[in-house]
């Protein structure tokens, strides 16, 4: 499993901040309940900075994925809510929940599906990929890690793009910005053909791979057609 990690996601409306812990020492798992609720409150206090009344805050999901468990119960899953300690089935929705994932866990009623990806994020290996959507993340993660190209394609792009960047920035002029943007659509388009030839994957793999969509691929090639 990789160390700390911070992914925020809006699906449906919700906000889901999901990260894995890989460290497992006493202090952090005491700790953990109130780190997750510094996260809960640093998410708030973004959507409250841009306008959100309390009213329209979203509700919050923070998930945690550990090698650990971080309650000693055995559990795969641990959900985490606020409630009436004098009446513990009142309904009160403050839109905050934590759940905690144990990848080794053994208890509880868990989706097979989950149980197969935290089984997977245990060892991920080729025999851990139980089913279509896991293999396909699978054959992804072995290209990366099979093949380097991938990652100093990647930083290649992210360079020259932060050069030209730069270099718009600073020579201010109208033809300058326009030839900086034109060279950037051709190390866009060249990096995911690149990769596409030398990794024999389609077009939205190769953007995936490189942080771009396909959008920005295609927005490219059509700033080129007109040069």
């Amino acid at each position: 499993m990789e160390k700390d990690v911070l992914n925020r996601i809006e699906i449906t409306g919700s906000l889901f901040d999901i990260e894995t812990k890989k460290k497992n020492d006493k202090i952090l798992i005491e700790a953990l309940p109130r780190r997750v609720r510094f996260y809960h409150s640093k998410i708030d206090n973004i959507c409250l900075a841009s306008g959100t009344g309390y009213e329209k805050l979203k509700k919050v999901y923070v998930i945690m994925i550990m090698p650990f468990d971080p309650f000693g119960e055995n559990h795969m899953i641990y959900t985490i809510r606020s409630r009436c300690e004098e009446l513990p089935d009142m309904p009160y929705d403050d839109g905050s929940r934590t759940i905690f994932l144990y990848t080794r866990g053994k208890l509880g009623n868990t989706p097979q599906q989950l149980r197969e990806l935290l089984e997977y994020m245990e060892q991920t290996s080729e025999e851990n990929a139980a089913n279509d959507e896991l293999r396909e993340i699978h054959r992804m993660v072995d290209i990366v890690k099979k093949d380097e190209e991938v990652s100093k394609e990647y930083m290649k792009v992210y360079e020259k793009e932060q050069m030209l960047l730069r270099q718009g920035r600073e020579e201010g002029r109208e033809e300058e910005r326009k030839e900086s943007r034109q060279n950037m659509a051709i190390v866009r388009t060249q990096s995911v053909e690149t990769i596409m030839r030398k990794q024999s994957i389609t077009l939205q793999q190769a953007c995936e791979l490189l942080d771009y969509t396909v959008e920005d691929y295609e927005s490219a090639k059509k700033l080129l057609s007109k040069v």
